[in-house]
């Protein structure tokens, strides 16, 4: 049978890069109880999105836990490499590019944002020019470049601390909760992603935290996600029935 040969988007150059790129994960599941903070986001019109939500609080714990924000490189020899602070990265899609493939969008230190900033940011993502998104510009540019030049330059990057986090960041979130699906196998050049699921009725979330076993152990990353849940429903709520402390006096 005689086929056809198609083009690779750019956006799904990107994704090819990305596998090529990513590291050994590990994965926990957790179910998360978040009935303060889903009340709390009842309230706001509009609603920040879970990945603003999620983003932010992750950033808050890795704040007190080092190894989540934390690399292992291969150049010049093993070792791990501390960052100051978290640098959070979201998957988003952009009709302009391919409506069928993510790409990653660089949030940055999301503990240092408000929601209402977080939520600006990934819908700027999504919509707002290439001028206005000079990380994603800059990918693009290097996914344009010959095969063997591009794949010497994401090399580079993941061996080179600062430029791993300025490109790949410390954390990654995506989900495909709202297409009734969820990632269970993800790869990714870590050393840490989280997906999560919708909410439940009784405002439970199914949580799923892939990370670098090279670094840390599920120890740690049971530690976390205890601190995230709490967070969530306290520093995160709170938040937000600040935002919408109006409606709430009123309804």
């Amino acid at each position: 049978m005689r086929g056809a040969a198609k083009p690779i988007s750019l956006a799904r150059k990107l994704i090819i890069e990305i596998m090529h790129a990513s590291v050994p994960l590990v994965v926990v599941k957790s179910t998360m109880s978040l009935d303060r903070l889903v009340k709390a986001r009842a309230l706001q019109n509009p609603r920040p999105s879970w990945t603003a939500i999620l983003a932010k609080a992750f950033c808050l714990v890795a704040r007190d836990e080092p190894w989540l924000r934390t690399f292992y490189l291969k150049w010049p020899w093993p070792h791990f490499y501390e960052l100051p602070k978290t640098i959070a990265m979201a998957a988003i899609v952009r009709d302009d590019f391919d409506a069928d493939a993510p790409i990653i969008l660089k949030i940055g230190a999301a503990d240092e944002c408000s929601l209402m900033d977080l939520e600006a940011i990934i819908q700027r993502g999504k919509s707002g020019s290439l001028d206005e998104l000079p990380h994603l510009k800059r990918t693009l540019r290097v996914i344009r470049l010959p095969l063997p030049l591009r794949r010497l330059l994401v090399t580079l990057c993941l061996n080179i601390g600062r430029g791993r986090a300025n490109y790949f960041g410390t954390f990654a979130i995506t989900s495909v909760a709202s297409h009734g699906v969820e990632t269970v196998v993800l790869r990714s050049p870590g050393p840490a992603c989280m997906t999560y699921g919708l909410i439940r009725p009784d405002h439970k979330m199914e949580l799923l935290f892939h990370w670098d076993h090279r670094i840390y152990d599920a120890v740690l990353v049971g530690r976390a996600l205890r601190r995230f849940e709490e967070i969530l429903n306290t520093v995160i709520a709170d938040e937000l029935l600040a935002g919408g402390s109006t409606k709430l006096l009123s309804a």
